[in-house]
């Protein structure tokens, strides 16, 4: 007996798990969306406060010349979103943690 194409596409779909897949897309873009306006809002601020404002940080560049050549280096940038990768990568680390997300594959490793 011939299984019919939609048949098929549903067998697919169950047993490759992209319902489970589409539903962690969607809730993973929630959740970097929720960590971004949380980095925004509390550590960005904390980091200004630290370092003056963080246009003036993004700014920051040393010039050098030698030889007849000069060099912008926009170390600024860099140490702005070097600041802001770590503050995400913390949040995301504390939430997962706090949450013991980190404990549900360790229960399915178990059984």
């Amino acid at each position: 007996m011939k299984k019919s194409p939609l048949a098929g596409f549903a067998n697919f779909i169950r047993e490759q798990g992209v319902v489970g897949l589409a539903v962690g897309l969607a809730i993973g873009t929630a959740a970097g969306d929720t960590v971004k306006k949380l980095v925004e809002g509390f550590i960005s601020p904390i980091v200004q406060f630290i370092v003056g404002s963080q246009a003036g940080l993004e700014a920051a560049t040393f010039h050098i010349e030698l030889l007849g050549r000069s060099a912008d280096f926009k170390w600024g940038a860099f140490v702005s979103s070097a600041i802001t990768l770590i503050a995400t990568a913390f949040v995301i680390y504390f939430i997962i943690h706090g949450a013991k997300l980190d404990r549900l594959d360790k229960a399915k490793e178990d059984k």
